[in-house]
């Protein structure tokens, strides 16, 4: 089965200092679960990574009586700091870790790369946690798939995105193809060009779900999630728009019709 999920990123600036009252984590569950969505991302979220465990055990307490399933995502190949992932998984119950191939201070080398993974992996095989490395710009897909493809393991997979790649002159459609067979997480966000004023250059951000550059099905029908068992994590490219309260309005009405066209498109596959 496969279910749809939100991620931090769907509360970019909800959650964001640009706002009077940034949601916190739980919060953004209870905004979850009122969507009756059953999984929430907690990506690219730095400050959990020094929350005690009691300060966790009250987090996944909160998510099991909400009905929602936890995953979590990071940057970076480092061995502590995955380490650390893994333990935050094991407290919060998530079976996915997605991360990516640098940080802002740390760019492996693919035979670094391949290194680190291959010290961490029997960890994560251990406790049956998924790392998913994400699909993006600053790493050829052919690159990292030719690091992760080093490793058999059904505990090693891909976080697709291929919005993600574009700004490295990769086509989305090229990005799905090379990396179907290993996706263990989908981000769904819809993503557009438009032209700037003047018509100096362009603008690439996200766009209402639907209305973009994203082929969904052809991703759809490439990775098989409802076969596989991939969830499908609903994250936003909304840029600032006049002020927040607009802002916030709008990244909520992206999230409901990103769910609404997720929904309608497993009832056309039922």
């Amino acid at each position: 089965m496969s279910r749809i999920g939100l991620s931090t990123y769907a509360f970019f600036w909800r959650m964001s200092s640009q706002v009077p009252e940034p949601l916190t984590l739980a919060q953004m569950l209870e905004q979850t679960a009122a969507l009756d969505v059953s999984v929430f991302q907690i990506c690219d979220y730095p400050a959990i990574e020094s929350w005690p465990d009691a300060q966790l055990q009250a987090l996944r307490q909160q998510a099991d009586a909400l009905g929602i399933t936890l995953e979590l995502g990071t940057r970076g190949l480092g061995t502590a700091h995955l380490q650390r992932y893994l333990h935050m998984a094991n407290i919060l119950d998530a079976h996915v870790v997605r991360s990516m191939f640098y940080t802002a201070s740390h760019r492996p080398s693919l035979e670094e790369a391949a290194q680190l993974i291959g010290a961490i992996l029997p960890d994560y095989e251990r406790q049956q946690v998924m790392l998913c490395l994400e699909t993006y710009e600053q790493v050829k897909t052919a690159d990292m798939m030719s690091v992760i493809n080093q490793f058999p393991s059904p505990w090693l997979g891909v976080c697709l995105d291929p919005a993600n790649c574009v700004a490295g002159l990769e086509l989305p459609e090229q990005v799905i193809a090379n990396t179907a067979a290993r996706v263990g997480n989908l981000h769904i966000k819809d993503f557009a060009f438009s032209r700037r004023d003047g018509w100096v250059g362009f603008t690439y951000a996200g766009c209402l779900m639907g209305d973009g550059l994203l082929d969904y099905d052809r991703m759809i029908a490439s990775v098989r999630p409802a076969e596989k068992g991939i969830n499908q994590i609903v994250e936003h490219w909304l840029p600032w728009q006049e002020d927040a309260a607009i802002t916030c309005q709008r990244e909520a009405e992206w999230t409901l019709r990103t769910v609404e066209f997720l929904r309608s498109k497993q009832a056309q596959e039922s």
